[in-house]
């Protein structure tokens, strides 16, 4: 048994859980995982985005517990800084910085419209404005930096804002939402990642299932 857990939450809903897992990963620091159950208060607090907090997921290393998305990825840089889950370069990990903090505090509207399941699918979904200036706004990110740094992820090689920017990239295709070329290139890369596959096949298996997440709304 490895001495670091990573408490997570349902793979198919938790949009942090997978952030947080997809850091872990790319750190390449060697994890058990805790899994809550969705039936669980708190957890399904979080997930219906009821919570005023959210401590899933939760990685426990060396006798320090470390939550928050963004505190994991610090943490993980701290302890493998030759992971790259931050750029070398120091303006390029100020923009790495500033896009992780903008995808963990925004994006409410596009959160609270298009909340990740990646069981489901909803063709021609119905985009309303507030979710759609937000979905406008991560396609400028992706866009800046996919012609900043030249891809093929955001800041060249996989960093910590690609997995930021994971669930987005799941919720464009739950939700059928409309892109251009070069932002469905940028998503199928994410998703052909062997760290997204491995996810999404044990999403796929997963039996619960909240029923206010599971309805076109």
């Amino acid at each position: 048994m490895a001495n670091t857990t990573l408490t997570i939450s349902s793979r198919n809903y938790s949009s942090w859980s997978l952030r947080g897992w997809l850091l872990t990963k790319f750190s390449g620091l060697p994890f058990d995982e805790v899994v809550v159950s969705v039936d669980d208060p708190a957890a399904r607090a979080e997930l219906l985005l009821l919570s005023p907090s959210i401590l899933v997921p939760c990685l426990s290393h060396d006798g320090i517990k470390v939550w928050d998305t963004l505190a994991i990825a610090e943490y993980l840089h701290e302890i493998r800084p030759k992971a790259g889950l931050l750029p070398a370069d120091r303006r390029a990990r100020a923009h790495c910085r500033a896009i992780c903090g903008e995808m963990h505090s925004g994006f409410s509207s596009l959160r609270s419209a298009l909340p990740m399941n990646l069981k489901a699918h909803f063709p021609g979904f119905k985009v309303w404005a507030r979710a759609q200036s937000d979905i406008e706004r991560v396609i400028a990110i992706w866009r800046e930096c996919l012609a900043q740094y030249g891809g093929p992820f955001l800041f060249g090689e996989r960093s910590a804002a690609d997995a930021m920017y994971a669930p987005v990239v799941t919720r464009f295709v739950t939700y059928d939402v409309q892109l251009e070329d070069d932002i469905v290139g940028y998503g199928q890369r994410v998703l052909a990642l062997p760290e997204m596959q491995q996810w999404i096949a044990e999403a796929q298996q997963e039996v619960d299932e909240i029923d206010e997440l599971d309805v076109e709304f």
